[in-house]
């Protein structure tokens, strides 16, 4: 039994790489339905049993890990910029406030699953406009929740963290960790 991660995210198969948790990436192409009425929480875990379920379909034998993450503040979803205006729009949302980022992880077998969310809060330093425009410029945010990497550039800019740090790069490794060896002890 394989553990399959069902994203093409860098920054989760990293994760992975990084605690010694040998997988495949076959990333989920299912099509996202999301109901316009479900809390931020809600949303990344429908996501993450959605993608973690269409790839169980092909490997109904193996482990199977679906997440999603996206950052929140005042109660609304900042999901990944299409554009330059929407990546200022959003940094300037998130500059000298305290966010929450939130992952929905399923893990799934074909005799078990299980779907969970974890919350890191994160507080951005004031940022002027010509610190969100020089960002814009040193790092690609445009495949990034809420427009930054923690990971990245951004970096000098976060004054604190609540929570998980991988969290905020996509994948609560240590709840993950934690699951993964209940689900081998169910196997």
């Amino acid at each position: 039994m394989q553990i399959i991660l069902a994203s093409n995210s860098p920054r989760r198969t990293e994760i992975l790489t990084i605690a010694n948790i040998n997988h495949q990436v076959i990333p989920s192409h299912c099509e996202e339905k999301i109901d316009a009425h479900l809390e931020p929480w809600e949303v990344v875990e429908t996501l993450s049993y959605q993608k973690a379920l269409d790839i169980a379909k092909q490997y109904p034998d193996d482990i199977i890990i679906g997440a999603d993450t996206v950052v929140v503040i005042d109660n609304q979803i900042l999901g990944k910029p299409k554009t330059k205006e929407e990546a200022i729009k959003m940094l300037a949302s998130l500059s000298g406030k305290t966010h929450d980022v939130i992952t929905g992880v399923t893990m799934m077998t074909k005799k078990n699953n299980k779907t969970f969310h974890e919350v890191t809060k994160v507080q951005i330093a004031k940022l002027s406009k010509s610190e969100i425009e020089d960002y814009l410029q040193e790092e690609n945010v445009y495949d990034k929740a809420g427009a930054y990497g923690i990971q990245g550039a951004f970096c000098k800019y976060i004054t604190q963290i609540i929570g998980d740090y991988y969290n905020v790069m996509g994948l609560p490794i240590a709840r993950v960790y934690k699951e993964l060896k209940e689900f081998n002890n169910e196997i």
